[in-house]
């Protein structure tokens, strides 16, 4: 048997597998890629294997190794997917950019507040008497309540 025919399919099915992971967007269908490529790795070690005639069958021993890594790696990965698919609702890949934890409300600034004290452009820095808790600045509570009135 030429070694061409198993190494052609073997690059043909790791190529397939690469796009898939590049190209796709749903974890799932990432995943079965990347077992294309492991089977593109299985075929070319069993191919070599039988070509150079090994006495100890060494290709097939891996390959065997191989195929029992990559059935772990499925079982966790899938695992992660449903943990993660309950948690966010989706498994696209675009929507689950963001694994971060949200941060503490009370570390977050306050969405009332239109100033940002960090801002250093921002005239109403933390140096500021009149910042807009102050009720004689423009932006104080009572003329809040006077604009939220006349917007309604």
């Amino acid at each position: 048997m030429h070694l061409v025919y198993p190494a052609v399919l073997a690059a043909l099915l790791f190529c397939t597998g690469l796009y898939g992971v590049l190209a796709r967007r749903n974890v799932i269908l990432i995943l079965m890629s990347v077992e294309l490529m492991l089977n593109a790795v299985n075929l070319n070690l069993v191919a070599f294997d039988v070509w150079l005639r090994d006495k100890l069958h060494s290709g097939q021993a891996l390959t065997l190794f191989t195929i029992a890594i990559a059935a772990a790696e499925i079982g966790i990965g899938l695992a992660i997917v449903l943990a993660v698919h309950r948690n966010r609702g989706t498994t696209d890949i675009d929507k689950l950019r963001d694994t971060a934890e949200s941060p503490d409300p009370a570390e977050s600034p306050n969405p009332d507040d239109p100033h940002d004290p960090e801002d250093p452009d921002d005239p109403h820095g933390p140096d500021d008497p009149h910042g807009p808790h102050d009720p004689d600045h423009p932006d104080g509570p009572e003329d809040r309540e006077e604009k939220a009135e006349a917007a309604a």
